[in-house]
């Protein structure tokens, strides 16, 4: 019987509805989602969306210039030039380059990350307690995955048994580390984020601390 997680759910549910607080950290996740009248639109670890003009500051980060399809941004004295539609950037961190990526905890303790599946954004939550990438229907259904054409499997979770769809997900990305070929089920239950599990979290060195999870891509 396959258990790709024995705790998230029960968690997940219990968090659905508690909004989540933004927490100052060295690294930044930032996207630029628009240009409005001057100002970037800026996404900061997953809330939302900020007008913010140049010579500004918004949680941390810092918007320098402004141009019809980028903003150049600086957090902790590192700049970084956003593009539109662009996946967002860890900005503000050391050293790793494309294969570091640095989480912040909310105020819950969760590490929940903005990312994107097969190139669409979605919201993650890292769960070391899960062995499988896990999605909801609703979550499948709008990346467009014909996740019912896959083989049907019963889930183990805190609520009892679940019914669930063995896929294959052509991308995951998380900061600008991104994994091809990555399995993961489709849960019935409902899910307030997409749960990282340890098939994910396996192509990472991981470095943890209270408030803050490295993840180091292994070569």
């Amino acid at each position: 019987m396959l258990q790709p997680y024995s705790h998230g759910i029960h968690h997940l549910l219990a968090a659905a509805f508690l909004a989540l607080t933004p927490t100052l950290a060295p690294a930044q996740s930032v996207a630029l989602s628009g240009v409005l009248g001057g100002k970037a639109l800026l996404v900061v670890a997953g809330a939302a969306p900020r007008a913010v003009a140049a010579g500004e500051t918004h949680q941390g980060v810092r918007v320098l210039s402004v141009g019809k399809e980028e903003a150049v941004v600086e957090v902790a004295g590192t700049r970084s030039t956003l593009q539109l539609g662009q996946a967002p950037v860890s900005v503000g961190g050391t050293g790793g380059g494309s294969q570091r990526v640095v989480l912040v905890a909310d105020a819950r303790g969760h590490f929940v990350q903005q990312g994107q599946i097969n190139g669409q954004l979605m919201e993650f939550m890292v769960d070391t307690g899960a062995s499988t990438i896990a999605l909801g229907q609703a979550q499948a259904q709008r990346l467009g995955l014909d996740y019912r054409s896959g083989p049907p499997v019963r889930i183990n979770t805190a609520n009892g048994i679940a019914q669930g769809w063995r896929l294959r997900l052509d991308s995951v990305r998380l900061g600008d580390v991104q994994v091809f070929g990555v399995d993961a089920i489709v849960t019935s239950q409902p899910m307030p984020y997409v749960l990282l599990g340890n098939n994910f979290l396996n192509y990472f060195q991981m470095t943890r601390s209270p408030d803050q999870m490295v993840l180091e891509k292994r070569r």
